[in-house]
């Protein structure tokens, strides 16, 4: 088997193991083929760390290093401790075996906890990939591919949004929404093991290095998507949606990677969907930004969209009735939606469908789907007072998956 074939494979396995982590699992492995790093946001409890550590274990020969880090943590704790031997010699010198200077992929737990000591030091790490040592000297090369990092929140103080913007990739992680997710979840605390995957694929190390370093960087970036990419950073800073040249600059290895985990030798419009977990800054424009980026792509994601902005309207809609406590006018309101509804519902899983037969990548279709059916299930319970047998067959014959 080919390394996309394998890489995949790995992602279809890891995304089977852990529910409703599928489009996280994809892009982490996309940013390990840009070489470049993810942030995981979210509440404790959502598998942030769980998933990481499967995903990496596939890798083989790899060194895989990970920190929780606290506003206490010295740079010795992530990049080696002072050798006390040959300090007792009079030689100043570091223990970095077995720390982030060498290892291949890290997972910094708390990112945004670093110590103001150890700021200068993870910034170069991540993005030029070298330790200065604390007692000077040429600095070393760290043979890092990709880290991806995690908070519960992002930092309020802008002493970090150095190290921030040097995170490509956001994805914010809540907990499990579908009910058989859930269902799932409370089955495998009982389990013995048998709900982990039936394969386990790998891929070595070496191969996986010349794709980052060879394969992904020749992938072609052609003049319709440059084009789309001027207007697209047009829109967002109309909008007061800013990224600096250098995010923008390694966009661009993340859409060659896209391209390439597709087995394409050219960058297409359809690649630009990773940008809606680039592009946005802080959690309120996250929505804008996928909308703009959605508006760039092939005619079907484009209409997917669409349908999905719909549906997650209804969904605001359906809160504010809540909130206004109307009960007679809200099952009115419900029931006149219901049609509507379904007709979405089936059209997102239409179009799904057809991006299954084109053999193109459906992370980001089955993301809208569930986003969907979590709002239909709402307005059927919430609205119309349906239980949740009558749901789980009204989800059915309207197409669900």
């Amino acid at each position: 088997m080919s390394l996309q074939s394998d890489l995949n494979a790995v992602i279809g396995e890891v995304g089977a193991l852990y529910h409703e982590r599928a489009e996280e699992t994809r892009m982490i492995t996309l940013g390990m083929l840009a070489g470049q790093h993810t942030l995981m946001l979210g509440p404790p409890g959502t598998a942030k760390s769980a998933l990481v550590r499967e995903l990496t274990s596939r890798i083989s020969s790899a060194e895989y290093w990970e920190i929780l880090l606290n506003k206490f943590s010295a740079p010795s704790q992530i990049f080696g401790p002072i050798d006390v031997g040959a300090l007792a010699q009079g030689q100043y010198r570091q223990i970095l075996d077995g720390h982030a200077t060498t290892c291949e992929i890290a997972f910094v737990d708390e990112i945004f906890k670093c110590s103001s000591a150890a700021l200068n030091s993870m910034l170069a790490f991540l993005n030029e990939r070298v330790y200065h040592p604390e007692s000077g000297g040429a600095p070393v090369a760290c043979p890092l591919i990709s880290a991806v990092c995690a908070s519960n929140e992002l930092a309020e103080d802008d002493t970090v949004d150095a190290l921030y913007d040097r995170l490509l990739i956001r994805m914010e992680v809540d907990y499990l929404a579908r009910p058989e997710s859930f269902e799932a979840l409370l089955l495998s605390a009982i389990d013995d093991g048998q709900q982990q995957a039936a394969q386990t694929t790998t891929v070595e190390l070496a191969a996986l290095q010349q794709a980052v370093r060879g394969e992904v960087p020749a992938i072609a970036l052609g003049a319709a998507v440059r084009s789309a990419l001027v207007d697209l950073r047009a829109d967002l800073r109309h909008r007061e949606i800013v990224s600096s040249d250098r995010r923008w600059k390694q966009a661009v290895r993340l859409l060659q990677a896209s391209a390439w985990l597709a087995g394409r030798e050219q960058v297409s419009l359809d690649d630009l969907a990773v940008l809606t977990h680039v592009l946005w800054d802080v959690p309120s424009n996250r929505g804008t930004v996928d909308r703009l980026v959605r508006g760039y792509l092939a005619p079907d994601d484009r209409e997917m969209a669409d349908v999905a902005d719909q549906i997650a309207q209804l969904g605001r809609e359906l809160d504010r009735r809540l909130d206004a406590q109307d009960v007679d006018g809200l099952y009115d309101w419900a029931f006149d939606r219901h049609t509507l509804l379904r007709t979405a519902h089936r059209s997102l899983s239409t179009l799904r469908a057809t991006a299954v037969e084109e053999g193109r990548a459906t992370s980001w279709h089955d993301a809208q789907l569930e986003a969907a059916e979590r709002i239909y299930r709402r307005i059927l319970t919430e609205g119309l007072g349906m239980d949740e047998g009558a749901v789980n067959a009204q989800l059915a014959s309207g197409g669900a998956r």
